[in-house]
């Protein structure tokens, strides 16, 4: 079987008729850290949004292979259920839907999708407890709504509690140092150094040496105008 989990191909895509992608090539490997920086503007983002198959962004050519398959042909839904997972730079607030309930209906679709046994109600708070309390996350925050009236920290802390009960196998990490004191980003990257795997890669969106100090990077991808420019260590 390929080591290689995610393969860009000649990558070119548009938002509102403007192209923000030229020509993209990208290959990473099971079990690797990759991380894109670069100027405002770049494309970094979108990069992100093309890859979570965010609406509005079109593909004019080029391919995304994602395991094996076709990553343009899936649905958001059907990317997450096969392994890809999005960190976002600014997490959606959704009121009246409960932390613990959104978290036990995204990893029970997950495990749907996969003919896997949906967990009971017992069973997933026993297990959410646990990848809570290693992220300093609050049992009062887990009956919360969801990012309403979080602050930064805790955003980011919430999208890692995401990962560590998802165990996605490819993750993209867009900006999650933003907004971060320096406690809260050295609990974030070590979730993030926990979740790493020899079957599973990330890749890192930042425009900061602190978090490449704390989540060390494979390969550095130098990213301006839609494209890599430059790649190294």
């Amino acid at each position: 079987m390929s080591e290689i989990l995610l393969e860009i191909k000649d990558l070119h895509a548009s938002v509102d008729d403007k192209e923000i992608i030229k020509g993209l090539n990208l290959i990473i490997k099971k079990g690797e850290v990759h991380a894109i920086m670069g100027p405002n503007g770049a494309g970094k983002s979108s990069l992100s949004h093309v890859l979570s198959g965010k609406d509005g962004y079109k593909v004019t050519s080029g391919s995304i292979t994602f395991k094996g398959k076709n990553l343009l042909e899936m649905s958001t839904e059907e990317r997450a259920c096969n392994g890809l997972f999005l960190s976002m730079q600014y997490p959606t607030e959704i009121p009246g839907v409960v932390v613990s309930n959104f978290l036990k209906q995204s990893l029970n679709s997950i495990r749907k999708y996969k003919q896997l046994p949906e967990l009971d109600t017992l069973s997933f708070m026993k297990a959410l407890k646990q990848e809570a309390s290693q992220l300093n996350i609050s049992q009062e925050m887990l009956k919360r709504f969801v990012n309403v009236g979080f602050s930064g920290g805790e955003k980011k802390r919430f999208e890692t509690l995401q990962m560590a009960l998802l165990k996605p196998d490819f993750c993209i990490l867009d900006e999650i140092d933003s907004g971060l004191d320096i406690d809260a980003l050295k609990t974030v990257s070590e979730g993030v150094n926990n979740l790493k795997t020899k079957d599973n890669a990330f890749l890192l969106i930042t425009h900061y040496q602190r978090l490449l100090d704390n989540i060390i990077p494979d390969v550095i991808h130098i990213f301006v105008d839609g494209k890599i420019i430059k790649t190294g260590d």
